[in-house]
């Protein structure tokens, strides 16, 4: 007997898109301005997913699956963004929820 079958709620993995989406609106609710680059090919490789400020605060996040890897250039970024004064930078996943609404209240 499958699990839905059973009544067993069985959690669907969020997509990149997905992901991304959830922390935007919660950033939106919680005031934070933000700026996606659209088009990765366009942009320097390996830039952060975003770049959120509010009340002289800067955030960059590089958003992954759970189950995603960042690349060389994407985690070069985020030490060198992190090593800046004043400026914050994770990769965050899915599993991360409750660490990126702390962050972000």
């Amino acid at each position: 007997m499958s699990d839905e079958l059973r009544g067993v709620a069985r959690e669907v993995p969020l997509t990149e898109r997905d992901w991304q989406a959830r922390v935007i609106d919660y950033a939106r609710w919680c005031g934070w301005r933000h700026y996606h680059p659209h088009d990765s090919r366009r942009s320097a490789p390996g830039f952060p997913d975003l770049a959120l400020v509010r009340r002289g605060r800067l955030v960059f996040a590089e958003l992954k699956t759970n189950t995603g890897r960042l690349t060389v250039e994407q985690d070069a970024w985020l030490h060198d963004l992190a090593a800046c004064e004043g400026v914050a930078a994770y990769c965050w996943r899915p599993c991360d929820w409750a660490t990126v609404q702390r962050i972000l209240r």
